[in-house]
């Protein structure tokens, strides 16, 4: 009996370890694209239009860090183990961040809370509406986070945070729509959420 103790102790302390460290390093290197641009606008590295650069880099990190965080069941089904789910909130809280970001540059940097000129440019770019109502949907799904109120919520709290594919629809059609020039980068991500889209109809209709 000692020696399948032993045994046991020996297959799963390493992927205990492992586990135990799997987020401070996801942390760390979602931060780092963050800690990267404010070093860069520190410095002058955002080229002769840090604005553009941030409002651009900010909103490619948005939709990566929603779309990774989309993987995230599919991986758990696929892989028929737990860890995934440990980095499902921490991931989501990311693409929360950076959506805001890129909104807030927007509002403030570029268009210095300007009502009248914000107006403007949705009617000239209405593709603005759709990362907007991104970070709408996010917003209830960021302050729900929280263990406590996923059980205050119970049941009602599945159903809210499905919302965060209709999130990851909105950003993608954003940037599909802005996008100019080369495409290639843009339909990738469609072509992403349309195969996680796809997953959930399916583990839907089991």
């Amino acid at each position: 009996m000692s020696e399948s103790i032993a045994a046991t102790n020996r297959l799963g302390l390493p992927a205990l370890r492992w586990q135990s460290i799997l987020k401070p390093v996801v942390f760390v290197l979602a931060l780092t694209p963050f800690v990267y641009l404010v070093q860069s606008l520190l410095t002058g590295g955002l080229g002769p239009n840090p604005i553009d650069a941030l409002t651009d880099t900010t909103g490619t990190l948005a939709i990566r860090m929603l779309l990774i965080s989309l993987c995230v069941t599919p991986l758990r089904g696929l892989l028929k183990k737990t860890w995934p789910l440990k980095l499902r909130r921490m991931l989501g809280l990311f693409a929360f961040f950076y959506v805001f970001l890129h909104v807030s540059i927007y509002l403030v940097l570029d268009q210095q809370l300007d009502v009248a000129a914000i107006w403007e440019d949705l009617a000239e770019r209405p593709y603005i509406l759709a990362g907007t109502m991104a970070l709408l949907i996010l917003i209830p799904l960021a302050g729900t986070s929280t263990r406590g109120m996923v059980k205050r919520l119970g049941k009602r709290w599945v159903s809210l945070h499905r919302g965060v594919y209709v999130a990851g629809a909105a950003a993608v059609v954003h940037y599909v729509w802005l996008a100019k020039g080369d495409l290639i980068e843009p339909f990738v991500y469609l072509a992403i959420l349309i195969v996680l889209l796809g997953y959930r109809f399916v583990k839907l209709l089991r």
